[in-house]
């Protein structure tokens, strides 16, 4: 209910001790990091308890709204921080591995946020934890080689502009469903007093607006990298 919201962090001892452990890591690896390592991590590790800990998650139970915002901080906020923290070896996604990247991401997106998918990961630990995984994990992937100073900007602006269609995509659709398609939360979200049409249509517009926002950041910064290296060819001429 909304008056028990405040309280309701997530302290479940697994998932603290998860925490924890990662917390830990990031202190024993403090030394050999660079300064903006060590920042991006502890960035990224907040997000993580905002979206895990934090009432959000108990919110994410009643409204989709909230869930849609929970997977967000974990793939458009966690992911590229955590890039930054563990960079990609390589120089750059050669061949077919960006494209690939780029597939598993937006699979991952449309499946999960598919009715019956959904659903499933709500009624089971394991399908939920399995959803969690490899929406984090995929965009983590993605970000690393999108990150990397190897991999050419034309081909990274591609692969966001491809991210940011392709999600905005299917926030439209989630927007301008006619009838609410999420059984979970048919009933669960007049006390917070929106309607299950309404809550999903603010779902969609935070997926479909808020949710691209990095992508296109990026995206920008590598038009202006492409734009700077052309500059000189130009006045060379």
């Amino acid at each position: 209910m909304p008056d028990q919201l405040p309280g309701a962090f997530n302290l479940d001892p697994w998932l603290l001790a998860g925490l924890a452990a990662c917390a830990a890591f990031g202190v024993a690896r403090r030394k050999t990091w660079t300064r903006r390592q060590n920042q991006a991590y502890v960035l990224g590790l907040t997000a993580l308890v905002l979206a895990f800990v934090s009432p959000l998650c108990a919110l994410s139970s009643a409204l989709f709204s909230a869930r849609i915002l929970h997977h967000l901080l974990l793939v458009s906020l966690a992911a590229p921080l955590l890039a930054v923290a563990f960079p990609a070896r390589k120089t750059g996604a050669s061949g077919a591995v960006l494209p690939l990247l780029v597939l598993f991401q937006v699979v991952a997106l449309w499946f999960w946020h598919a009715p019956a998918p959904y659903a499933a990961a709500l009624s089971d630990d394991l399908i939920y934890w399995t959803m969690e995984a490899s929406l984090l994990g995929s965009a983590v992937l993605l970000w690393r080689h999108l990150l990397s100073p190897g991999t050419p900007p034309l081909k990274t602006a591609l692969a966001h502009l491809v991210v940011i269609a392709l999600m905005g995509l299917l926030g439209a659709l989630i927007t301008f469903a006619p009838v609410p398609l999420y059984a979970a939360h048919f009933l669960t979200t007049e006390p917070f007093g929106l309607s299950a049409l309404e809550d999903q249509q603010l779902a969609g517009l935070l997926m479909w607006v808020p949710g691209m926002l990095p992508n296109l950041v990026a995206a920008l910064v590598c038009v202006r990298r492409l734009v700077g290296n052309d500059a000189p060819a130009t006045n060379r001429a």
